[in-house]
C-alpha cells in the first residue's frame, strides 16, 4: 500500500483537476488561450524593454554631462575658498607635516560629513580636488608619518571615497528615474 502525504495528495488532486478541466475544452480553445497569454507576455516584455532603453538613454545623458563638467577647469578662487572652508587652519596643504597631515584629513572629513547633503556635483569636484592634493602631500611625507596615523588616514580616505561614490550613485539613480 502506498501512503501519500498531504502535500503529495494535494498536488495529485490539483493535477487531476487540471486534466479534467482540460477535457472540458477543445484543442482550438486551449490554443487560443495560449496565444492570448503569449500576447500578454510579449506586451510585458516590450514594456520592460522600453523602460530599460529609456533608463539607458538617461544614464548616458548623465554620464555625458558628468564628462563635460569634469573637463571644465576648477576656478582658482573657488578652490581657495573651498579649501579654506574644508580644511580651516590646514588649508596650506603643501606645508602639512607628518604631525599635521592626519588632523587635516580629520578636518576634511568632518566638514564633508556636515556639508555633503547640500553639495552639488560641482562642489564634490572641488572637494575631490582638495582630497587629491592632501593625498599628494601624504605621498611626499609618508615615510615620516606614524603607522597609527597612516592607518587612521587610510580609514578616512575610504570614508571620503564612499561618501563621494554614494552621491554619484544617488544622482545616477535620480537621473535614470526621471
Amino acid at each position: 500500500m502506498i501512503r501519500l502525504r498531504l502535500p503529495s495528495l494535494t498536488a495529485a488532486l490539483l493535477l487531476g483537476l487540471t486534466v479534467l478541466s482540460a477535457c472540458d475544452s477543445t484543442p482550438r480553445e486551449r490554443q487560443e488561450i495560449v496565444r492570448d497569454e503569449a500576447r500578454k507576455l510579449d506586451t510585458l516584455a516590450d514594456r520592460a524593454a522600453d523602460k530599460l532603453r529609456n533608463a539607458g538613454r538617461r544614464a548616458a545623458r548623465y554620464d555625458s554631462a558628468a564628462r563635460i563638467r569634469n573637463r571644465q577647469p576648477l576656478d582658482a578662487a573657488a578652490t581657495a575658498t573651498f579649501t579654506q572652508q574644508l580644511l580651516g587652519s590646514y588649508a596650506d596643504v603643501e606645508k602639512l607635516t607628518p604631525a599635521t597631515i592626519e588632523p587635516a584629513y580629520v578636518q576634511l572629513l568632518r566638514q564633508t560629513r556636515a556639508q555633503r547633503r547640500q553639495w552639488t556635483q560641482r562642489d564634490w569636484d572641488y572637494a575631490t580636488s582638495i582630497y587629491k592634493r592632501l593625498n599628494e602631500q601624504l605621498k611626499a611625507i609618508r615615510l615620516d608619518v606614524k603607522g597609527r596615523d597612516e592607518l587612521h588616514i587610510r580609514a578616512l580616505q575610504a570614508e571620503f571615497t564612499t561618501l563621494e561614490t554614494s552621491r554619484d550613485v544617488k544622482d545616477l539613480g535620480a537621473a535614470v528615474k526621471e
